[in-house]
């Protein structure tokens, strides 16, 4: 049995959690999982996980092996990569995860670019609004808007998001067009998002010479996907808060208006994020350098 493919294995269980998670990630039967676990244990003649039905947890030696054995694989593939001139020529499969508007308006339009480009390169490109654990889901790089909450990810700023509020002209024509937020707590209907995490709702915020005012009251509706969220406003439910970037079609033919722009959001920043323990190998660092090139390229992404 391999060596290296028993502590990969290992290293995996290890992040996922379970064998089943771990089994599914490697794509492997949860049988040969098991059995890559169980040799590398007899061959080191010491016990590297507890097992129970639910869940398996690192035992001191097993905790200090992985340490070490994650490092070693690093160094592994490190070698491999220069010796195979895959810098050069970046192959293997790539998991990447990417919120829901940013895969459907920029990233999927334009991956067949990226295809041409690095074709050795397979990509499992999962599509959610949903925070994701990049270890235990074993992801190699997420694009996610927002300040950091892990500062024990690896992050590289890639863009920023302004947010504008709009609303249709038909329903600004039944309800009239407000000249201050506060305007907004009677007589309109408001479409809020909420995390489908958390299940926290986020209420319109309206920013102006150091003052911050925010409209939640009894919202007409709240959705916790942004792409539903853009149409629900778009279809004529209320008055709501999204990004220049998802606004601008919808401005341009005239389904959307812009509402009180003297009160401003802070910009969102944009991250490309990726796990400590792995090196940024040769793939990932092609997906990041072609994304980064992509929000670059659109002004709607850039502003501060």
């Amino acid at each position: 049995m391999d060596q290296i493919q028993a502590m990969r294995t290992f290293a995996r269980v290890v992040e996922a959690g379970t064998f089943t998670h771990a089994a599914d990630s490697l794509q492997l039967p949860k049988a040969t999982v098991t059995k890559h676990v169980q040799a590398l244990e007899e061959r080191l003649r010491v016990k590297l996980l507890n097992r129970t039905t639910r869940r398996v947890t690192v035992t001191t030696d097993g905790a200090a092996y992985y340490d070490r054995a994650v490092r070693l694989l690093a160094d592994f593939d490190d070698m491999e990569a220069s010796m195979t001139h895959a810098r050069a020529n970046p192959r293997g499969r790539l998991r990447v995860d990417i919120g829901t508007s940013v895969a459907r308006m920029l990233i999927i339009p334009r991956l067949a670019e990226f295809q041409q480009r690095y074709p050795d390169i397979q990509i499992d490109l999962g599509v959610s609004d949903r925070t994701i654990d990049l270890i235990s889901d074993n992801v190699d790089c997420v694009i996610r808007g927002g300040e950091l909450s892990d500062q024990s990810l690896v992050a590289r700023r890639i863009g920023n998001l302004e947010f504008i509020t709009v609303a249709t002209p038909d329903y600004l024509a039944q309800h009239g067009t407000p000249a201050h937020p506060l305007d907004l707590e009677s007589g309109h209907r408001i479409v809020t998002y909420f995390s489908p995490v958390s299940q926290r709702r986020y209420p319109l915020e309206f920013h102006r010479d150091g003052e911050v005012l925010e409209i939640a009251n009894n919202p007409h509706l709240t959705v916790n996907e942004s792409n539903a969220y853009v149409f629900a406003i778009v279809a004529g439910q209320g008055v709501g808060q999204i990004t220049t970037f998802q606004a601008q079609p919808h401005l341009e033919r005239g389904e959307l208006v812009a509402l009180l722009p003297d009160w401003p959001q802070p910009a969102l920043p944009v991250y490309v994020v990726y796990p400590p323990n792995r090196h940024l190998s040769a793939k990932v660092r092609a997906f990041v350098d072609w994304a980064a090139e992509l929000f670059a390229q659109n002004p709607l992404l850039q502003r501060a």
